[in-house]
């Protein structure tokens, strides 16, 4: 099996006489479903994560300065309804992807088994 993505630096013996080998944080990730497995692990549900907090902070700052306008606090009870769907719906997927990667054996990777 090729490693084309694994890092590994191997120092020569040191004052113990044992080489040194550094590895890569790469190492590991062998295979297309391992870097997609990391990238959606680390990327994509994170900054998902970040989005939908921001936009609970926004629909809280409509629903202050609302003023009590009818229209304005319909917006922001919009927004946090809408994020928190959001934040449901980023859950769902989330397990059922995990799911799909446990029955398919397509977990593991970098950061192990999946559950």
């Amino acid at each position: 099996m090729s490693h084309h993505l694994a890092q590994e630096i191997v120092i020569g013996p040191t004052g113990t006489g044992t080489p040194v080998t550094i590895v890569g944080p790469l190492q590991g990730i062998d295979k297309l479903t391992d870097l997609l497995n990391v990238i959606i692990n680390v990327v994509l549900f994170p900054l998902a994560g970040v989005i939908v907090f921001f936009i609970l902070i926004w629909g809280g700052y409509d629903l202050m300065m609302s003023q009590g306008e009818a229209e304005k606090i319909q917006s922001g009870r919009n927004k946090i309804t809408t994020a928190i769907i959001g934040m449901v719906l980023l859950t769902i997927s989330y397990l059922i992807t995990k799911i799909i990667g446990y029955v398919f054996g397509l977990g593991g990777g970098v950061f192990g088994p999946i559950f």
